[in-house]
């Protein structure tokens, strides 16, 4: 995974490769539900979290991606990030909201997601999920609201 290095804790060095040992930074391991479907993080900042899922694997029985696919590849981006910022402050990020709005099917290759800040606060980080195919055509959005919470 690639990140910068004013990501704060969790982050894992500039030039490291894609989910490293299972992890996405000494702090955050690769969630269980990513290695089941296939979602691999190419970098993660608190500004913005990239990363793929393969359609094949992913898909309604006639063949499309199916939708709640495209919302764990956008939820997990948005969280991921979240925790980046929410690390800087001492707290945890947990999900409160999601919306995702599905544009167009896709039936192969892989969908490409870019997490984008809206806003980074104290108590809540807000994101912009654009999930795209090979072809760089956009085939849902989504947004995320976190919680940062303090650890118990």
């Amino acid at each position: 995974m690639t990140t910068e290095s004013d990501a704060g804790p969790g982050n894992a060095g500039s030039g490291s490769t894609p989910n490293p040992a299972g992890t996405l930074g000494p702090d955050l391991p690769v969630p269980p539900l990513h290695e089941r479907m296939g979602i691999v993080v190419t970098s993660a900042t608190a500004q913005r979290a990239e990363g793929t899922l393969p359609v094949e694997g992913n898909t309604q029985p006639y063949g499309l991606l199916h939708g709640g696919a495209s919302a764990v590849l956008a939820e997990g981006l948005g969280s991921i990030a979240a925790h980046l910022h929410a690390a800087t402050l001492g707290k945890l990020a947990v999900g409160v909201d999601l919306n995702v709005t599905h544009h167009r099917g896709v039936r192969s290759g892989l969908v490409h997601g870019v997490a984008d800040a809206i806003s980074l606060g104290g108590s809540v980080a807000s994101y912009e999920i654009v999930l795209t195919d090979d072809d760089g055509r956009r085939i849902c959005t989504g947004r995320l609201t976190c919680m940062l919470i303090q650890p118990r």
